[in-house]
């Protein structure tokens, strides 16, 4: 029996090796792999605490080695071995290696977090930094560039190779912002608001298809792991297109077929309510109940986890609570009809502001 209870532990961690195995590595998701200063600093600072983890084990392991051949009983030995206690030069050395040990690792993770919490430069006045507000809701992300006027959801978009400054807030209950390939993550709380900076590398945004993934990471309800946003890197000039062609967009995109006609008749009736097809920030945070669609054609995901196809948006637009439990957008609408679905499917997989 006790056989068998040693080789049912061993097939237990023989599973749990396997199921870690199929960890993410792919440059777009993991935290393993960074893609930008602020991972570079968290990666090394992982690496620190675990050679210095990895090493105390190690000189553990071999001094009970030693300790357990060198002075394991003998045959004959039946009295009390030497007794040894006040050796002054081994006191102060589990003293004075523990103290080393722990300025090696505080030093520079002191050092990284007054550089990580150095914000100055978006708070200037007329600063050419490029800040976005972050709005976290149930169970979807809102992105405004205050210095551009716009605002988007769901798919964040950033300049490559330079920082890009962070204000982070809730506005419902407490979320995390975590991008795991560039850095992070940071509360966005109700009661206040968090900053911070991240810069995304130009060559690893290729190496990643220019698409990264985040999450949020604080459990906050019961979609919480479904609670997905992605980021689109791209170097200045293209992000300086981006911006100009959002700008433009002045009114909502007009409707290209009949189809899509009929989409937009439905969407102004059931939808406008909520959504924002406009990407100027023309309402308070308050007043922002659901994502803002003025490109959702262009998005990568949709509801942050579905493929990008009418298929799958029709099948959110008809269910939501399948997908995402316990988000807002369950029974704010009237029931549609297929033929309602296709059409409001073909309206917003229109909305495009870039060819």
């Amino acid at each position: 029996m006790k056989r068998l209870a040693k080789w049912r532990l061993v097939s237990l961690f023989a599973i749990l090796a396997l199921a870690l195995s199929g960890c993410s590595g792919k440059p777009y998701l993991s935290a393993l792999r960074p893609a930008g200063e602020v991972a570079d600093i968290q990666f090394d600072l992982m690496k620190l605490s675990t050679y210095i983890m990895v090493g105390v084990i190690v000189v553990v392991m071999v001094i009970f080695v030693i300790v357990f051949f060198r002075f394991r009983r003998k045959k004959g030995d039946n009295g009390i071995p030497k007794q040894v206690e006040g050796n002054h030069l081994l006191e102060i050395l589990w003293t004075v290696i523990p103290i080393l040990l722990l300025l090696i690792l505080a030093v520079p993770t002191v050092a990284a977090t007054f550089k990580l919490a150095d914000v100055k430069e978006m708070d200037k006045k007329n600063s050419d930094a490029l800040v976005i507000n972050v709005r976290s809701h149930l169970y979807w992300w809102d992105f405004e560039y205050p210095g551009q006027k716009i605002v988007t959801s769901q798919d964040l978009v950033v300049p490559t190779n330079e920082k890009v400054y962070f204000n982070l807030k809730s506005m419902d209950v407490k979320h995390s912002f975590w991008i795991p390939a560039v850095g992070g993550k940071l509360d966005t709380n109700t009661d206040n608001i968090n900053k911070f900076w991240l810069v995304f590398d130009q060559k690893r945004a290729n190496e990643a298809g220019n698409l990264f993934y985040g999450k949020c990471a604080e459990l906050c309800g019961p979609s919480h792991a479904l609670m997905d946003f992605k980021v689109k890197a791209m170097n200045r000039d293209d992000f300086d297109t981006w911006v100009k062609d959002m700008q433009a967009v002045k009114e909502p995109e007009k409707a290209t077929s009949d189809l899509a006609s009929q989409g937009q008749e439905i969407f102004n009736k059931s939808c406008i309510g909520c959504h924002a097809v406009t990407p100027q920030n023309k309402m308070p945070d308050t007043a922002r109940v659901a994502p803002n669609l003025t490109n959702f054609g262009e998005r990568s995901r949709i509801a942050g986890i579905l493929d990008h196809n009418k298929e799958e948006l029709k099948n959110w637009i008809k269910n939501p609570e399948t997908y995402k439990p316990g988000n807002e957008m369950s029974g704010k609408y009237p029931e549609m009809t297929d033929q309602q679905l296709d059409a409001l499917a073909e309206y917003l997989m229109g909305l495009k502001v870039q060819d």
